[in-house]
């Protein structure tokens, strides 16, 4: 069952189907280069009821192809859609990333980020008066001083750190950093158990790395406190307890819709996470 909550009112709909999602690689998962992408959200702009472009930020041990499924959605219902790179080694730096990708996409825009991309859009769409809604799937809401680590230990019900896979390694100035993978054997059960098993098993051996001083790294400004947000809460999760989950969709008064997913739910119900973001878009761009 799906839960949706808007405010005080709840709405109970039927399951929701799950559709697994192809696989892409690139800094942006979208038919077209960055320029193309903008040439597009251009045009579209210039209709008085153009659709805003959908900027979709992922999260630790992913990358852009974990959007697959909600992109052909999107962009079948006639959305401009960016899947940016997250490069994994810092709010800070990470949303300064994400932050030149929103400057290079013009008009409006919704902002949607998975796990610890929450982290980076809360940091890059403050103060930007193009993003006109947040969406949160299966993700951090920090408020400033609060770090992804932080959080996730605020409840119990994390099994994260026993599946890690650490990696140790010298950067060219003489630093150290350790990366996190998550154990292949262990990465279905662990972060996409309702994602078919040979999916599942590509996806594991994709997984791009978080550096472990991420997740350390405490947010210094929270987009959801002035931008309408929409938060998708996954009840079956084992990275981020949903406990956790719901004290932040409460505290930022964001939109809440429920479902009885894994971390993984743009893959296992890319339906229902394109259907919140279209709604997002629906009620902020008019």
């Amino acid at each position: 069952m799906v839960t949706i909550k808007g405010g005080r009112k709840q709405l109970v709909m039927g399951a929701v189907a799950t559709v697994t999602a192809g696989l892409a690689l690139g800094a942006f998962a979208l038919s077209g280069t960055a320029s193309g992408a903008t040439e597009t959200a251009v045009a579209a702009g210039a209709g008085k009821h153009a659709k805003p472009t959908i900027v979709l930020e992922h999260g630790a041990f992913a990358d852009g192809s974990s959007w697959n499924g909600v992109i052909s959605r999107l962009k079948a219902d006639g959305y401009p859609v960016v899947a940016a790179a997250n490069p994994l080694r810092g709010p800070a730096s990470d949303a300064a990333a994400l932050r030149a990708v929103l400057d290079h996409v013009k008009g409006p825009k919704i902002v949607v980020g998975h796990s610890y991309g929450g982290n980076v859009i809360s940091e890059a769409a403050t103060n930007d008066s193009d993003v006109k809604a947040l969406v949160y799937v299966a993700a951090f809401l920090p408020a400033p001083g609060e770090s992804a680590l932080e959080l996730t230990n605020k409840y119990p019900g994390s099994t994260l750190p026993g599946t890690l896979d650490p990696f140790t390694f010298q950067q060219t100035d003489g630093s150290t950093v350790t990366d996190l993978y998550i154990q292949q054997d262990k990465f279905r059960h662990q972060f996409a158990a309702d994602v078919p098993a040979k999916q599942a098993a590509l996806m594991a051996a994709e997984q791009r790395p978080i550096a472990q001083s991420a997740l350390e790294e405490k947010a210094t400004s929270a987009a959801w406190k002035t931008i309408p947000s929409w938060d998708i809460v996954t009840t079956e999760d084992l990275n981020i307890p949903p406990a956790v989950q719901r004290f932040m969709a409460e505290r930022a008064h964001a939109h809440t819709t429920e479902v009885a997913a894994s971390h993984s739910v743009a893959v296992s119900h890319p339906r229902l996470v394109a259907d919140v973001i279209e709604r997002a878009a629906r009620a902020t761009v008019r």
